[in-house]
């Protein structure tokens, strides 16, 4: 699982680099977001817009991830492809995460 991490603007943008987050990678993913928030505060952006599916236990690692951060950091998601945010919406997960159409439009929030 690869993830690529750049500060904008005292922002952290925490690209997803795969199509998939799902059980399979669901432990290495929680791990490789452990790494990228702790090289930083305040609020972070998740850009999920290569990522075509995800899993119950993708929604887990995301949540873990969120549980890990530093006190009053904030996780955002950016770039949620159709299927992506269907999932989101089903299970509710939408009203926990402030959502955007993409990083840029994240950046400019």
């Amino acid at each position: 699982m690869q993830l690529n991490t750049r500060s904008e603007n005292g922002v952290e943008v925490i690209t997803v680099d795969a199509d998939r987050i799902d059980a399979a990678v669901a432990i290495s993913f929680k791990d490789r977001m452990r790494e990228s928030l702790t090289n930083g505060s305040g609020r972070f952006v998740l850009d999920l817009e290569k990522v075509d599916f995800i899993d119950s236990s993708g929604l887990g690692a995301i949540v873990a991830a969120m549980k890990l951060m530093p006190q009053g950091s904030k996780l955002e998601l950016a770039g949620l492809t159709p299927a992506v945010d269907k999932v989101f919406r089903m299970t509710r997960m939408d009203s926990i995460f402030v959502i955007h159409p993409s990083a840029s439009a994240a950046l400019g929030a």
